[in-house]
């Protein structure tokens, strides 16, 4: 079993960085190494090496098919305008064989699913702490986005889908204040295995950004390569108006876009668009925010 996923895992690695379609047996879900390859191509970069490590979590085997849960953790070295940097992404995968051949390759985690449904947050905070004053340290939440980019800090509760709660973190530890406790909308804290809608779901944290009258404020900008470290992107994957995915900007391309660091379908360093993500449609709409650095 562990031979045969190498080989499946180094099969995949190959085609990132071919320049010519494969020939022969189709490698499954072919599809999103040729959306990435074209999202990187657009912008004129090119991956040009793959590195991966992974391991088996679960086995299972039945008549002549073999199933696993595994883990794996794949480097691309991007290159764009004669620089190199690496992107990173690590997930968790159910993968199944009929004899030799791989028949399924699923994501345990999808991105774009929001963990849970709420209404929009209420923006009434009459009662909420309107003079908190902090300045936000960029330095400081791109380091701890860093730091915690494929695992989970203990100091908060990890979820399942988690994307929205990491952002909460890089933010909360680049020096934005907790406000509002104990109110679910229009606030945004985690307490006590607690904690508020803005705090964990896409959806709410996109609205309340632009919104919040304490605390941490942000203004929106028009686009993405006006962003610095330390700002959020707001993912609305099929254009319906509700947001389903959040990142944060840690880097800048040599073409000054954004890119960014996510949880659930971790991801480091990856360009700000998610054009190669399964998430993706083209009816995808974003939203970029500014961080106000002093309030």
């Amino acid at each position: 079993m562990r031979e045969k996923l190498m080989l499946h895992i180094q099969k995949r690695l190959e085609q990132y960085v071919s320049k010519s379609r494969h020939s022969g047996r189709a490698i499954i879900n072919g599809d999103t190494i040729s959306s990435k390859q074209e999202m990187h191509r657009r912008r004129g970069a090119e991956i040009v090496k793959c590195y991966a490590t992974g391991r088996i979590l679960s086995m299972n085997r039945d008549m002549d098919e073999e199933a696993a849960i595994y883990e794996v953790h794949v480097r691309y070295l991007i290159k764009l305008k004669e620089e190199l940097y690496m992107e990173e992404e690590a997930d968790q995968r159910y993968a199944v064989w009929h004899g030799e051949d791989v028949v399924q390759d699923i994501p345990l985690h999808e991105e774009g699913v929001n963990m849970q449904e709420v209404s929009l947050p209420s923006m009434e905070e009459e009662d909420l702490e309107r003079n908190v004053r902090f300045t936000y340290n960029r330095l400081e939440a791109v380091r701890y986005a860093e730091q915690w980019w494929n695992t989970f800090n203990p100091k908060y509760k990890k979820f399942d889908v988690d994307c929205t709660n990491y952002i909460s973190q890089c933010l909360h530890e680049g020096g934005a204040p907790m406000v509002g406790y104990p109110k679910k909308s229009g606030a945004w804290w985690m307490r006590n295995k607690d904690w508020s809608y803005t705090w964990t779901v896409a959806n709410a944290l996109r609205w309340y950004l632009p919104t919040a009258k304490s605390g941490m404020k942000s203004r929106e900008v028009a686009r993405a390569d006006l962003l610095m470290p330390g700002d959020v992107i707001c993912y609305d994957f099929e254009g319906d108006g509700r947001f389903d995915h959040n990142t944060i900007v840690v880097a800048k391309d040599p073409n000054n876009e954004p890119l960014v660091n996510a949880h659930t379908y971790n991801s480091r360093m990856r360009y700000w668009k998610y054009e190669d993500s399964t998430a993706y449609t083209p009816n995808i709409k974003y939203k970029f925010f500014h961080i106000i650095d002093r309030n």
